[in-house]
């Protein structure tokens, strides 16, 4: 327990993330603090070349989160008022927000209820000749079917780009998130096991998208000049990363082999241990596919009332995330608009539930976890 004024807060036993911050991070941070060169430069150069080289794309830039660098995405795409944008159902708003944000107007379809990703053939049935591009969501770090999105493009002339935010280290096919489509952005929000507290990274094979996307990040900087000798050749704004929260992304990149091993053991020890649990359904993985657990999730029933219990004996589970159909912000049809029922979207919404899942959870830590869930089931 911890005090704070007359406020009492429970602090979790067992959290639902922690975030690696070792003394390597550390002297990072503090290599950058006493350089006294602080905005962005040669320590985000190194972030972005080392998330390009794991990712194995062509370009990489940091962007402040995930978010801006869908928005930036989408305008180095031409994406803008008059044209359609496809996104699942099932996501964070952000997903959906970004194409309102460049003018254009969501098209939202459901997901498959076992995947949790873009019902496919959704997808296909609301393409108009308006749609510009699809922006599907790799969730939970759940890789996408590459192959399936790349047909959709060729044959219908659009741009996919990718809403990686949870899907570092995540592969279809032997390619990897981030290097398959037109575009994808990573976040790194400290929910994610990369993080640099708020960041996210924008990847690429185009270098001609590429460099729209540097230069409108950089005010609209098209060359790397002395300062009087600058060029601004398109309107751009500020979307830069400081080289303080590079070298804590920078650092974790370094050991990313490592980091996510150790969440695919812990993922593989939780199947482990529910294999044949009662009332436990795990979601499917993408066949072809390596999920990089980013979120290790089950299906359940009364998953709120189940969740507040383990809250309650210091489990800090959550939900999956939110489906958009049933937020105020995506009701307006001029903003927004649905296409079709959503049953697999509410099927994921009320029965998706997150577990805990960091790089130093103790075996004990994941029978912990497991004993709770099982006892908060009998009493559900």
């Amino acid at each position: 327990m911890s005090t704070t004024g007359n406020t009492t807060r429970r602090i979790p036993l067992i959290p639902l993330i922690r975030p690696v911050i070792d003394d390597t991070v550390k002297q990072r941070v503090l290599e950058v603090l006493d350089s006294g060169y602080l905005t962005e430069g040669a320590v985000t150069r190194d972030f972005e070349e080392n998330v390009r080289r794991f990712v194995g794309a062509g370009h990489a830039m940091a962007v402040p989160s995930c978010t801006v660098g869908l928005e930036i995405a989408l305008r180095a795409f031409g994406v803008g008022p008059g044209h359609e944008v496809i996104v699942p159902d099932y996501t964070y708003p952000a997903t959906a927000s970004v194409v309102n944000i460049v003018g254009a107007l969501p098209v939202v379809v459901d997901v498959d209820p076992e995947t949790m990703l873009v019902d496919y053939d959704a997808l296909e049935r609301a393409i108009t000749p308006h749609t510009r591009a699809i922006l599907p969501v790799s969730l939970f770090g759940n890789p996408l079917d590459y192959e399936r999105l790349d047909d959709i493009r060729t044959r219908y002339g659009v741009y996919v780009i990718e809403d990686a935010a949870c899907a570092l280290g995540a592969a279809h096919a032997g390619t990897r998130a981030g290097a398959a489509c037109d575009a994808a952005v990573f976040s790194f929000h400290p929910r994610k096991f990369i993080t640099t507290g708020e960041g996210g990274m924008v990847t690429t094979n185009s270098a001609e998208h590429a460099a729209w996307m540097d230069a409108y990040k950089h005010f609209g900087l098209t060359a790397s000049t002395p300062r009087e000798a600058a060029t601004f050749t398109t309107i751009g704004t500020n979307a830069k990363l400081s080289d303080i929260l590079a070298a804590v992304g920078l650092a974790q990149m370094e050991r990313i082999d490592e980091l996510l091993a150790r969440r695919l053991a812990l993922a593989a020890r939780y199947t482990e241990l529910l294999d044949g649990m009662p009332g436990v359904t795990m979601p499917r993985t993408t066949p072809g596919g390596t999920h990089s657990y980013q979120t290790y999730c089950i299906h359940i029933d009364r998953r709120d009332h189940i969740m507040a219990a383990l809250r309650a004996q210091g489990v800090e589970a959550q939900i999956g995330t939110y489906a958009l159909h049933r937020q105020p912000a995506f009701a307006n049809p001029a903003t927004c608009r649905l296409s079709g029922p959503m049953p697999g979207s509410r099927q994921a919404a009320d029965h998706c539930l997150a577990l805990p899942l960091y790089h130093h959870m103790t075996d004990d830590d994941q029978r912990h976890v497991v004993r709770t869930l099982a006892e908060a089931m009998r009493t559900a």
